[in-house]
C-alpha cells in the first residue's frame, strides 16, 4: 500500500513538473470543444436513454383504443328462428283453439338472416397491460445498465488519448518554435560574420572566397528557416485542430516549461497501475458483464414463460351510446411459452457464450498489449532522459568551443573553415538539445497516458 501511494506521488510530481498551467488550460479547452469527444458524449447520452427505455418496460402500458365499424355484404349467418319456434306456436294454437277458442293465435315467424360483419358498431376502451413475469425485460435492463458503463469507459479512454494528443502537439509546436529561434539566432551570427568578412576583403586582409562561403552558409540557413517555418505552421494548425479552433489561432508559449530527469520507476509497479486504471480494460470488463446478462436473457427465453395481465374498460355496442348497457370491463391473464423453435433459442444462447469468450480473449490480449506498452514507454523515457542529459553537455561544450574559435577568428588566429565548423556544431547541438528536451516531455506524457494518469 505504501509503495502504491509513493508511486502515485512520484507520478503526480512528474506530471506537475512536465506540464504547465497554460497546457492544462489548453487541455480543458480541447476536452470542451473537440468534435470527436462531443460524439463520444452523445453516444454516452444515447446509452443512458436506452437504459431509460429498458426501465420503462417494467411499468404498465396504458392506451386508449376506439373503433367504429361500418360494413355491408360479406358472409351471412342464417338463424332458423321460424323452424325452431313455429312448431311450438302451432301446437299452442291447437291447444288454445280447444281450451280457449277466443284466444289470439300465435303468428308464424320467418327464419332470419344477418350479416357476419356488424355495421354501426363501436368499441371504445382504455387498455392496461402489465408484465407480471418477463425475463427478457429484466435481463435487457441489466445488459443496458452495463452498456452505459462500457460507453462511459470508452469516452474516458478517448479523453485520455485526446489529452496526450494535445500535450504532444503542444510540445511539437514549442519545439518547432524554438528551432526557428535557434536558426534565426544563427542567421544573425552569420550576417555579423558576413560584415566582418566583407570588411576584411575590402581592407585586403582576406580573399573574396570567405565572403562567398559565408553567403552560402547564410543561404543554407535561410532555407532551414523556411522549412522550419512550414513545420511551425503545420504544428500550429494541428494543435488548433485538436482544440477545434481556427487553424491560424495564436498559441501561448510557456517560457518556463522545462524537462526534468526523474529517477527510474519499477516496471512492475507501472504495469499494475496501468492494469488497474486503463479505461479500455474497464470497458471490456463491463462488456463481459453485459454479455453475461445476454446469456441469461437467452437462457430465460429458452426455458421460462412470459406472463402478463391485460385489463380493458370501455363501451361496446351499436352506435355511439355511452350508457350502462354498453359499458363493460374485462381482465385477461396471458401466458406465452415457446416450447420448441427448431433449436433457435439454444443457438442464440450458444452465440452469446461465444461472444463472451471472444471478449475474454480480447481482454487477455489487451492486458498483454498494455504490459508491452508500459515496457516500451518506460524504456523510451529512460532513453530520452539519457539523450537529453548528453545533449545538454553537448550544448555547453559546443558553445565554449564556438566562443573560443570566434574570438580567435576575430583576432585573425583561425581560418573561416574552423569558424563555420564550430558554428555549425553549436547550432546542431542546440537543435538536438531542443529536440531531446521536448522528446523527453513527450515520452513522459506517453508513459502517463499508458498508465491512464495524464
Amino acid at each position: 500500500m505504501k509503495t502504491k501511494i509513493l508511486f502515485v506521488f512520484v507520478i503526480a510530481s512528474l506530471a506537475a513538473k512536465s506540464q504547465s498551467s497554460i497546457l492544462d488550460a489548453y487541455i480543458q479547452e480541447g476536452l470542451k470543444n473537440n468534435l470527436q469527444l462531443k460524439q463520444e458524449q452523445l453516444n454516452y447520452e444515447r446509452s443512458v436513454e436506452n437504459l431509460a427505455q429498458a426501465k420503462a418496460l417494467f411499468l404498465p402500458y396504458v392506451g386508449a383504443n376506439a373503433t367504429y365499424q361500418l360494413a355491408d355484404g360479406g358472409r351471412k349467418i342464417s338463424i332458423p328462428v321460424g323452424d325452431l319456434v313455429n312448431p311450438v306456436y302451432t301446437n299452442l294454437n291447437q291447444i288454445n283453439s280447444v281450451l280457449n277458442p277466443g284466444a289470439p293465435q300465435y303468428p308464424s315467424i320467418s327464419n332470419q338472416t344477418t350479416n357476419f360483419l356488424a355495421t354501426n358498431f363501436h368499441d371504445t376502451k382504455v387498455r392496461v397491460i402489465q408484465p407480471l413475469f418477463n425475463p427478457e425485460i429484466y435481463f435487457n435492463y441489466k445488459a443496458q445498465k452495463e452498456l452505459i458503463t462500457v460507453q462511459q469507459a470508452q469516452k474516458k479512454a478517448y479523453e485520455n488519448q485526446l489529452k496526450f494528443e494535445i500535450t504532444s502537439a503542444y510540445y511539437q509546436y514549442l519545439q518547432s518554435d524554438e528551432a526557428l529561434h535557434i536558426l534565426k539566432s544563427t542567421h544573425s551570427l552569420l550576417r555579423e560574420l558576413l560584415k566582418i568578412n566583407q570588411s576584411l576583403v575590402a581592407n585586403a586582409k582576406a580573399t573574396k572566397d570567405v565572403v562567398l562561403n559565408t553567403e552560402y552558409e547564410l543561404n543554407k540557413t535561410e532555407q532551414q528557416i523556411a522549412d522550419n517555418e512550414k513545420n511551425n505552421q503545420v504544428a500550429r494548425a494541428y494543435f488548433n485542430f485538436l482544440l477545434n479552433r481556427e487553424m491560424s489561432a495564436s498559441i501561448e508559449r510557456d517560457s518556463i516549461l522545462s524537462a526534468s530527469i526523474n529517477e527510474q520507476q519499477e516496471i512492475s509497479t507501472l504495469t499494475n497501475t496501468a492494469l488497474q486504471q486503463r479505461q479500455e480494460l474497464q470497458q471490456l470488463q463491463n462488456g463481459l458483464r453485459a454479455n453475461q446478462q445476454l446469456i441469461g436473457l437467452n437462457n430465460a427465453n429458452a426455458f421460462l414463460p412470459k406472463v402478463n395481465v391485460v385489463g380493458d374498460l370501455g363501451y361496446q355496442g351499436f352506435y355511439y351510446k355511452f350508457n350502462s348497457d354498453q359499458r363493460y370491463w374485462l381482465v385477461q391473464f396471458g401466458l406465452t411459452w415457446d416450447l420448441f423453435k427448431g433449436g433457435e433459442k439454444r443457438a442464440r444462447t450458444q452465440q452469446a457464450r461465444i461472444d463472451y469468450h471472444v471478449t475474454e480473449n480480447k481482454m487477455e490480449q489487451l492486458k498483454k498489449q498494455i504490459e508491452l506498452q508500459v515496457i516500451q514507454s518506460h524504456y523510451e523515457l529512460e532513453s530520452a532522459k539519457q539523450a537529453f542529459k548528453a545533449s545538454q553537455s553537448g550544448v555547453k561544450s559546443a558553445e565554449k568551443s564556438f566562443q573560443i574559435i570566434r574570438a580567435k577568428y576575430n583576432e585573425g588566429q583561425a581560418i573561416l573553415l574552423e569558424y563555420l565548423d564550430a558554428q555549425n556544431k553549436y547550432t546542431t547541438a542546440q537543435l538536438t538539445n531542443s529536440i531531446n528536451q521536448y522528446e523527453l516531455l513527450r515520452k513522459s506524457a506517453a508513459l502517463l497516458k499508458t498508465i491512464n494518469n495524464l
